[in-house]
């Protein structure tokens, strides 16, 4: 393949920065030149973003240059799309190649994204969301005609959900409006890399026989020997198509090899850690001096819980005045750009931040990232440490700072992970119903359709190249009438179909409140949060308006404050002073308040099954023990001496009696909601057994059950009685009948109702509260159970059960690895292992301080006991 000369303009701007393009990147101009789509899996550092936009830069600034909108790049963050668009602008103005870039997110004013669809820029930078509401435009035909690139970065983290499987679609979409398209995808952390590459490129050529289109070629580049920086084309493989079919041509692939090892390290305190609990309280010190020795420090925390309460800790310690800010989803889209802005301008000495943060952005001048808690996962870690000196040739320095000893474990096993470099992305996964319900409604918005040809170009996405003609007509037959059971309802008809055969969006009002629900990211009912500048005392007046607003906080959250309650926010500590409408009105605290923090539904990370398995083999094997701090090491070998430590493959299973009491306490290691759903099923058989449980617990660890009755009598009688009760068959009938009777089904239909349009969270003027939302989709979820068991939505709601909030293929994993492993250790009293898994039973809802001295009080009590 013949290399890629760059244009004198460019080679003068790479030399006049004393910069040599690399080599990856001249391979994706000469990729992108020909016509071809590409996968850059590159590490963090390694100039992915300028490649990705270099072949688009050269086509702009060339003499064949053409008006409309060129490139469309597509972030998983708001925050990534405007730092690129930062970045953007330096080459761009230094080579005056007069481009304009633009961004369009959720924060982007409703006139200029108007603007943008009639005058639209040569790039544009936008979101999953925003592209399902562009393409579903009345314009996207014309706007999307002259399109000739799009740029879909930090790859693996959208295309592992129900974002990714609406982005397969809007691409999908947009080879069908251009067919010479080429789709450039970048991403540091890969698994799976021939995932990605069917992702790029249109997979349905393989079901009409048709030759690939130019972009479909499969051409993998390498780069060897590690640092070497030299590609070289390798013969093309053809890809067996899943459904025996014929070939699947993929992007071509360039991987990046070599780069800095990372400087990563778990912080060590010198104080001894609590066996549960999240705050890492005890570390504040240290990371607060961590951050007076560096240029500029990210703190990443896991939740938005822990962002307020680091942030508050580190503002307490602060007698430095360093300038510290506050980074995540819920705070109001100006104060985030600030932060951002200032981060960019080297003001900044630390930013407390969530996962808003952990992608892409590139602060050159990070020195130091801190990770507070357990990373979860090998990917994410290497994502984060990678924002810290984000360049290829110079180590990226991080600490971990574990806030229990269980997450010690758990910090060993991601540092040994980022030493070998492994991954844990998830697997590729097929496109969900209700996610695909949406696009329906959403292309019936942009034009009217015909279903044969809208069946090709939806099965040319890969996450639905699988789809059945008779799964896109249920499809269809949804959105057009509800569903058997709701088609008598004309509100559930959203589309029609015409007498010429095409299906068309039933009104104006219909297509307005589609785009005023897209998207599927479906969090809890929220309310603004506004710093009110004057309140009346008098209770029953009416509470004036005109303070800036600092960002959302839940609605559930809101309804449990009475006025005079305090809560700390936004980096303040705030005084609730009443409900506005859907607004939360507050004013600044006075010292000496001992303030709540609001929590946010489904904000914890899952453990991932890479490091589970890397836990459990750090216990099962002493010899790695030097490896770990003194204090994990003192506690397992108390815990040999009490009981026993399971073997890499093993479920310890202890029992023991407390307080008139008997419990049963087991050690999986797969993440907390694989053990919720295990203590649901085993509590089910314990009552059948006649056990009489009470009540469970679970971490990421273990589980704890709790009963009337003395579970080893009946160990000890019946023998095989252990592995009966965790035997496979228990995700069969008991799983059924639990997730019928359960509340998991109602959850996760209300989110798949909502994304499939069925229920809508907002109207032209006003929203939905969570509990209407919740009150009209438990309705039609009764209604649909008696009339119609089979309908899409309810199809859709138990696959999502099973792939998320049960995790059934976890814990069928691990069902099936413990036959024949369970260690049974019946005991007098509990055992240092099970206190961990013991301090979860009845946690009070208390932050901060309160909860670390509740915790601290309970594990001593317990400890006491367990080591008499």
């Amino acid at each position: 393949m013949p290399e890629a000369a760059l244009p004198e303009r460019f080679a003068a701007w790479f030399a006049s920065r004393g910069w040599s393009p690399r080599q990856h990147q001249l391979d994706l101009v000469t990729i992108a030149g020909a016509g071809r789509s590409a996968l850059l899996v590159a590490p963090t550092g390694a100039g992915k973003t300028l490649a990705g936009f270099l072949p688009s830069l050269i086509a702009l600034a060339g003499p064949r240059r053409t008006k409309g909108l060129h490139t469309l790049y597509v972030s998983p963050l708001k925050a990534l799309a405007v730092d690129i668009a930062r970045n953007l602008e330096a080459p761009i103005a230094e080579m005056d190649l007069g481009i304009r870039v633009e961004t369009r997110t959720g924060d982007t004013p409703s006139h200029k994204r108007s603007r943008q669809v009639e005058r639209p820029p040569d790039i544009l930078l936008t979101t999953p969301e925003q592209l399902a509401l562009l393409i579903a435009h009345r314009e996207a035909a014309e706007l999307f005609s002259g399109l000739s690139c799009v740029v879909l970065d930090e790859l693996h983290a959208l295309v592992t959900s129900k974002r990714g499987d609406l982005l397969s679609l809007g691409l999908a979409r947009l080879h069908r409006l251009s067919p010479g398209l080429t789709a450039i995808g970048l991403s540091a952390t890969v698994r799976e890399p021939d995932d990605l590459r069917r992702y790029l490129v249109p997979q349905n050529h393989r079901r009409t026989g048709a030759s690939p289109p130019p972009c479909g070629e499969e051409l993998e580049m390498g780069v060897v020997p590690p640092g070497s920086g030299q590609g070289h084309p390798a013969t093309p493989t053809p890809d067996p198509s899943p459904q025996g079919g014929g070939e699947v041509f993929m992007a071509d692939l360039v991987v990046v090899h070599g780069g800095a090892a990372p400087d990563l390290r778990m912080l060590e305190t010198g104080r001894a850690l609590p066996l549960a609990g999240h705050t890492a309280g005890q570390a504040m010190p240290a990371i607060y001096e961590l951050i007076g020795r560096h240029r500029t420090v990210l703190v990443f925390v896991n939740t938005r819980l822990q962002a307020e309460y680091t942030f508050q800790e580190l503002w307490r310690l602060n007698e430095d005045a360093l300038p510290i800010a506050l980074h995540h989803g819920s705070l109001d889209a100006s104060q985030r750009r600030r932060v951002e802005a200032a981060m960019a301008a080297g003001q900044l000495r630390a930013i407390v931040c969530t996962a808003t943060l952990d992608l892409g952005i590139d602060w050159g001048d990070v020195d130091l990232v801190i990770n507070i808690g357990a990373p979860k996962g090998a990917s994410r870690i290497m994502q984060r440490i990678g924002r810290a000196n984000h360049r290829m040739d110079e180590p990226s320095k991080a600490y971990l700072v574990p806030a229990n000893r269980f997450e010690m474990l758990e910090c060993r096993a991601a540092l040994d992970a980022v030493e070998e470099a492994a991954q844990d992305t998830p697997d590729a996964r097929l496109g969900a119903p209700d996610v695909l319900a949406q696009h329906v409604l959403g292309m019936a918005c942009a034009d009217a359709f015909d279903p044969n040809a809208f069946y090709e170009e939806i099965t040319s996405a890969a996450p639905y190249a699988t789809l059945s003609w008779e799964a896109f007509e249920a499809v269809v037959d949804y959105v057009a009438t509800g569903g058997y059971a709701l088609r008598a309802y004309e509100r559930f008809a959203k589309i029609l179909r015409g007498p010429d055969g095409l299906w068309r969006v039933r009104d104006a009002r219909t297509a307005q409140q589609y785009r005023m629900n897209v998207g599927t990211i479906i969090e809890a009912t929220k309310v603004k949060v506004r710093l009110a500048r004057q309140m009346r005392a008098k209770p029953g007046t009416i509470m004036p308006r005109g303070g800036r607003v600092l960002g959302e906080i839940e609605e559930d959250f809101a309804e449990t404050l009475t006025p005079g309650d305090t809560f700390l926010f936004a980096g303040e500590v705030l005084r609730f002073e009443g409900l506005s409408e859907d607004e939360a009105l507050a004013t600044r605290a006075g010292p000496g308040t001992d303030p709540a923090i609001p929590s946010y539904a489904g904000a914890k990370f899952p453990l991932s099954t890479f490091l589970a398995a890397r836990v459990r083999a750090l216990i099962a094997d002493p010899f790695e023990w030097d490896r770990l701090p003194r204090q994990v090491t003192e506690y397992l070998l108390q815990q040999r001496r009490r009981s026993v430590l399971p073997g890499a493959a093993d479920l310890l299973v202890e029992t023991f009696p407390r307080g008139g009491r008997y419990y049963l306490t087991a050690f999986p290691f797969e993440g907390r909601l694989a053990h919720q759903t295990l203590g649901m099923l085993l509590t089910r058989r314990m009552e059948r057994a006649r056990l009489r449980p009470l009540g469970f617990a679970a971490n990421d660890y273990g589980i704890a059950i709790w009963m009337a009755r003395d579970p080893r009598e009946r160990i000890a009688e019946e023998p095989g009685f252990l592995e009966a009760l965790f035997a496979e068959d228990m995700l069969g009938d008991d799983l059924e009948a639990w997730l019928d009777e359960s509340s998991i089904m109602k959850r996760t239909f209300r989110q798949c109702a909502v994304i499939a349009g069925l229920i809508e969270r907002r109207y032209p003027g006003q929203k939905k509260t969570g509990r209407q939302v919740t009150i009209s989709t438990d309705l039609v979820y009764d209604v649909l159970r008696k009339h119609q068991p089979d309908h899409l939505l309810l199809r859709a709601a138990r696959q999502d059960a099973a792939t998320g909030l049960v995790d059934v293929g976890r814990l069928g994993m691990m069902l099936r690895r413990i036959q024949g492993r369970i260690i049974h250790k019946a005991l007098d009293r509990v055992s240092p292992l099970s206190v961990s898994v013991m301090l979860e039973i009845g946690r009070e809802r208390v932050y901060g301080e309160g909860a670390d001295e509740i915790l601290a009080e309970a594990e001593a009590q317990l400890l006491e006991e367990a080591l008499a």
